[in-house]
């Protein structure tokens, strides 16, 4: 398959492209910089392509330039995802970053017209909230400011087809032999969500992207 992966190169994204290559896909990575990805092979092209929320920056002719100065090219999403057949998101919001990016970016998807999107989302956020339990609904309290931004996110991925997979709290650990994705119905009763590698949440992305199981609806990457 020919899958575009975005943030390839945070943690997560990192192990979706090294994943994909793995199973013989051809890989686009979508990144700011994707030179940082360390990674290469035939199989494998770096794109730069950066999700900015546009009330945060100022025009400058046909580009943008950030509150800190920085360079932004507005159109270089648009760019990077033309003719993506497949799209797999691991985008996340850096620390400090003004929520906003994972909207843009979700719109960017859904504009680029993918036949098939896979996207990362929160456990504990809009549709699983209630599977999640009040405690966990509790602590997510503390990421208030960027709640909304994930959930109209999801949003608009669903409303695309899309599949969406709400992740525990992540872990650096191996993959688990026993991994598994199950629908909302299924989430296991805890107080606190169970954590998962993002070795496993790759592997259950990438499922999904070669055999869609559960397009339209929230998925739950298990380590069992």
């Amino acid at each position: 398959m020919n899958i575009t992966v975005l943030g390839a190169t945070g943690r997560t994204g990192r192990e979706v492209v090294r994943q994909a290559l793995a199973r013989g896909h051809h890989v686009t990575a979508v990144a700011r910089d994707p030179s940082s990805l360390a990674l290469d092979g035939e199989r494998l092209r770096g794109v730069a392509g950066d999700v900015r929320n546009p009330s945060s920056l100022s025009l400058d002719g046909q580009r943008l330039r950030g509150v800190a100065g920085e360079v932004r090219n507005p159109e270089s999403m648009t760019r990077a995802l033309a003719g993506a057949e497949t799209i797999v998101s691991a985008l996340g919001v850096a620390e400090g970053e003004r929520p906003g990016v994972l909207t843009d970016g979700a719109r960017a998807v859904v504009a680029s017209g993918a036949g098939r999107v896979v996207w990362l989302g929160a456990f504990g956020t809009g549709p699983s909230a209630a599977a999640a339990g009040r405690l966990t609904r509790t602590m997510l309290k503390a990421m208030a400011a960027r709640l909304p931004d994930k959930v109209e996110a999801d949003a608009a991925i669903l409303a695309f087809g899309g599949t969406v997979f709400h992740a525990g709290p992540l872990s650096t650990g191996p993959l688990s032999p026993a991994y598994r994705a199950a629908g909302l119905a299924e989430a296991p009763r805890r107080l606190f969500p169970a954590r998962v590698s993002r070795a496993t949440v790759a592997a259950a992305m990438l499922d999904e992207a070669e055999a869609p199981r559960f397009a339209g609806q929230v998925a739950l990457p298990l380590e069992r």
